[in-house]
Formats: structure tokens, sequence, C-alpha cells
């Protein structure tokens, strides 16, 4: 009986500690892409990626997660969406984390289904840009080095399509992409896109975007061995964009696994994901 129990508690035991580990310990996923058209003075042009926060806490003050990003020496930080979770409202980690990620590199960030959901994005958007985030609503910023200049285009959710004249997600995202390029003041060298739905890749290769940034799937929340992710929102189960790198026409899309959880509460296979990409000059 002693010998039971003392394999039930073991076992258990190492349960916890399997999935502490796999939702808590953070990994880098490193990219490398070469593009012909890159301008010179964006060669070597270093990004790291982040997604899907969902109000998670790497220890105090997000250490973990501010160090790993810190270490990999971004120019520049994206962040596409589900910064909180709408079901358990918190924006004190996101707050905690991007009051750090300003002093490393500037900071874009488009927001996700949960921030529509919440009904409080007003005022995160308020915090979030006191904090110096720079937040893209169907708008482009532009990076310039050298009189070339790079776009990053960061369009909302379609969760927020109560605030225009559609109800389909792909016309809302394309009335998105549309009004972000009408605001357009010059003609970028290379075009990047900050979007929080991978599922949507074929309307991105529409437009004339050479990479995309996405979140949204959580890796597909558990990770089968040689299969890929179980589930994801949007794209249910095996889904076809999780992770990893995607291409389509002439356009490449990255897709984060994410830091967070949200209905489901365990990543396995799975842990919590920085991207770093660097763009190199093909020659």
């Amino acid at each position: 009986m002693k010998k039971a129990i003392s394999c039930t508690l073991t076992g258990l035991g190492l349960l916890s500690w399997f999935l502490y580990m796999q939702n808590n310990q953070l990994v880098m996923a490193n990219f490398s892409c070469y593009f012909k058209h890159l301008p010179k003075a964006f060669d070597g042009l270093n990004i790291v990626h982040i997604s899907d926060l969902h109000n998670k806490t790497f220890r105090k003050n997000q250490a973990p997660l501010i160090k790993k990003i810190n270490e990999a020496t971004p120019d520049v930080i994206f962040i596409t969406g589900d910064i909180v979770d709408s079901r358990r409202y918190n924006e004190q980690p996101s707050l905690i984390l991007t009051k750090q990620l300003v002093d490393i590199a500037p900071v874009y960030y488009v927001t996700g289904n949960h921030e529509a959901k919440s009904e409080k994005f007003e005022l995160l958007e308020k915090n979030l840009r006191a904090t110096g985030v720079q937040i893209l609503r169907n708008e482009t910023a532009f990076l310039r080095e050298q009189e070339q200049y790079l776009s990053i285009t960061g369009i909302d959710d379609p969760s927020f399509a109560k605030d225009f004249p559609y109800s389909d997600d792909t016309l809302f995202m394309e009335q998105a992409i549309q009004l972000a390029e009408q605001a357009m003041q010059k003609k970028p060298d290379f075009r990047i896109l900050l979007s929080h739905r991978p599922e949507k890749l074929a309307l991105y290769a529409k437009h004339p975007f050479d990479l995309v940034f996405s979140g949204h799937a959580h890796g597909g929340q558990i990770r089968i061995p040689f299969l890929g992710g179980l589930i994801a929102p949007h794209q249910g189960f095996f889904p076809a964009y999780t992770t990893g790198l995607h291409k389509q026409n002439k356009t490449n899309l990255i897709v984060n696994r994410g830091l967070g959880n949200s209905m489901f509460p365990f990543r396995i296979f799975n842990r919590p994901e920085i991207v770093t990409m660097t763009l190199n000059r093909e020659t």
C-alpha cells in the first residue's frame, strides 16, 4: 500500500513538474530570411516577435522574459495581440512588460480578439501608449535609414468588426489593410504586416507584403510529435498555421506560438515562445 501511494505521489510530482516546465520555460525560435529587394540600410535588422501573453507572468516583473529579449539585442520589437485575456482581465502583467520593452527597442503592437472581447480596450490602449508602445490600428509606421524606408502596417483583429459595416472577417481585414495603405505618405522599399490572425495568409498574399507576423494559434495548444498542433481558434483540428515560417506567393508568414494560455490552461510539448527574425539582403 505504501509503495502504491509513493508511486502515485511520485507520478503526480513528475506530472506537475512537466506541466510547469511546459508552461513556464521559455524557448527561442530563431529565423533568418533573405530578400533580394531588402534595402541595404536594413540588412541585418534584428526583430523580436512575441504574442498572446494572456496576462501571463514570468516570475517577478517578467524578469526571465525581459532577460531573453534583451539578450537577443533587437532593433525593433513586435507584439501581435492578445496581450490581455478577456475571461480574467488584468492589464498589469502587460504594462509591467511593455514598460521594460520600450527601453530595449521600439515596440509596435496590434490588437487581438481578446482586446476586443474585453470591452476595456480604450483604457488599455491609453495605458499602453503611456508606456511608449506604438499601437497600429489600421495604419502604417515607417523605419527610415539612409533615405530608405521599411513600412510596418498593423491592422485590428476582426473582432473589432462592430465598428465596420462588415460581419465577414476577411472583408473586415481587407478594409483594414486598404485603410492602412491609403494613409501611406510614401512608397516603402520593404513591407511588413502585423496581424493577429495567421489563417488569413491567402488574403495577406494578395497585397505586396514581404513579411507578416501573427499569433493567435497558441502553437496548436497541444503539439503531437510528427503531426504538429492539435487545435487552434478559427482553424479547428490539426491546423495548418500554428508555428514557424510559411510562404505564399512572395509573402512570408511567421507564426508565433505565444506566451500564455486562455480557455485551456496547459501547453503540452509547446513551451512559450519568443521569435527572433533577422532580415538579410540577398546578393
